[in-house]
């Protein structure tokens, strides 16, 4: 699985940290980020769920 975080839409609303705070994070100006090594979802069943949750539709998940 690769996760994709588009910066340009991303609002800073933090449902994905708070969906799959294993593989999720905010970063200093509050806008989403993964936590370091999780950039494959590290098996999280929450991370499709955490794109679902995204009001702003910022995430994309793509199954290798």
């Amino acid at each position: 699985m690769r996760i994709t975080i588009d910066k340009e839409t991303c609002i800073g609303a933090g449902q994905c940290a708070l969906t799959a705070p294993s593989v999720f994070t905010q970063d200093d100006d509050g806008f989403s980020a993964l936590l370091p090594g999780r950039e494959d979802g590290g098996g999280d069943p929450l991370v499709k769920e955490a794109a679902r949750a995204c009001p702003v539709g910022a995430l994309t998940i793509e199954d290798d």
